[in-house]
């Protein structure tokens, strides 16, 4: 017999939910074979056998919340060896599709879907095989899109009535379309997102400071380098890799922004794990670009774009997430104009970007219209003094708006 536990799940986290077993109790399993899906703070991951057998015992059911090292299944793998003996009789399942309905269960539990997208058909009763994916996996998006043209036309029926004009005079006190509510557990990521981020703000003495940057010439040398930009490297030339050095460089700077509170010690860091904040399904993930300051323009805009692709289709591990000296996080991308970044504890230091939008702006003496950025930083007023906050964003300005001091200043 083997146990079959919940593995180590990375960095600081302890805990996950049994999101959907893939395997029942009975069903004769092969080496490799996923046998469970757990679904983490930081992501999701399969849990699959090290060798052959029959699936004994489930100890924990879907939903379940499960420790690191907890059982989640017994194996019995001394049937392991008799498997292919008894893979013969069983040749004759082909019989099966002659009944139209029996197929529908196994293929539904093939498909690739996230927990969250299970979770949503279930809620509301979409056939998961109808979903058609945007990416490997389905996920709760394409669920939504696919329940969209079912609810349609129940919404034009209300209008055919005569009483329709009614609502312009006020507010009718008979409600006219659907009232459904919907109610889903929270998911152990956007749990753990709603836990840490009270914490932050209890724990830390967090402020924010602002300031705006020009982002001329750094599109102007986008605009003079991208072709060449991408035919060397394959990958486009973006802004984000222009803050990630600017970042570098202000740290370099003031280091007790890139340090961390340990008790009632400061623990300098003398290297830079930059955070790219991504947004993805299941709520915000933070994969690491790890010694970002030794990173070339092309790597960094490599790397970024490999975590964005692999955070849609889910396949971000907990070594991408791990660790982390300070983060970075883009609203512009969103159309936000002006936030107030939150901190990922420990760090102490979040840089916020925003959307570049054309304003006049004073330049000698006269009013241009120029393509500006907000940019705030979010710090922990135990560690980082007001006065270290407003020049380390200065340095940011200074940096991103002559881009040749990156090069300059190394």
């Amino acid at each position: 017999m083997q146990n079959i536990v919940v593995p180590e799940l990375g960095e600081s986290v302890v805990e996950a939910r049994v999101a959907k077993w893939l395997k029942r109790a009975g069903d004769r399993v092969s080496a490799g074979d996923a046998l469970v899906e757990l679904e983490t703070e930081k992501i999701d991951l399969e849990v699959s056998a090290d060798r052959a057998g029959i699936l004994q015992t489930i100890a924990h059911q879907e939903g379940a919340d499960v420790k690191v090292g907890e059982v989640l299944a017994v194996l019995d793998d001394s049937a392991g060896a008799a498997a292919p003996a008894e893979a013969a009789p069983v040749a004759p399942a082909p019989i099966a599709p002659a009944a139209p309905i029996a197929p529908a269960a196994p293929h539904v539990e093939d498909i690739r879907a996230t927990p969250t997208a299970r979770n949503v058909a279930r809620a509301h009763d979409v056939r998961l095989e109808a979903v058609q994916p945007t990416g490997p996996r389905v996920t709760k998006q394409d669920v939504l899109r696919a329940t969209a043209p079912a609810s349609a036309p129940a919404a034009k029926q209300d209008p055919a009535r005569p009483a329709a004009p009614a609502p312009a005079r006020g507010p009718s006190p008979v409600p006219s379309g659907d009232r459904t509510e919907t109610r889903e557990r929270m998911s152990k990521r956007r749990a753990t997102i709603a836990r840490r981020l009270v914490e932050a703000q209890r724990t830390a003495a967090m402020l924010t400071t602002f300031n705006e940057v020009d982002m001329t010439n750094v599109m102007a040398l986008r605009a003079r380098r991208k072709e060449a930009f991408q035919k060397t490297h394959g990958v486009g030339l973006g802004i984000a890799s222009f803050f990630v050095k600017a970042a570098v460089g202000a740290l370099k700077a003031f280091p007790a922004i890139n340090a961390e509170i340990q008790g009632d010690e400061i623990v300098y860091k003398h290297y830079f794990d930059i955070g790219m904040a991504v947004g993805a399904e299941g709520g915000l993930v933070v994969p690491v670009l790890r010694d970002a300051d030794r990173m070339s323009f092309a790597q960094i805009e490599l790397a970024i774009r490999d975590f964005a692709a692999r955070a849609g289709n889910g396949s971000l591990t907990l070594e991408d997430l791990k660790g982390g000296t300070f983060t970075i996080t883009n609203g512009g991308v969103f159309g936000s104009l002006m936030s107030t970044p939150i901190l990922t504890p420990p760090q102490v230091g979040i840089l916020g970007q925003h959307k570049i939008a054309e304003r006049p702006i004073a330049v000698n003496g006269q009013v241009v219209v120029r393509p500006m950025m907000y940019v705030a930083l979010s710090y922990d007023h135990r560690l980082v003094d007001g006065r270290e906050a407003v020049q380390f964003l200065v340095r940011i300005k200074d940096l991103i708006e002559d881009p040749a001091l990156m090069v300059v200043e190394g």
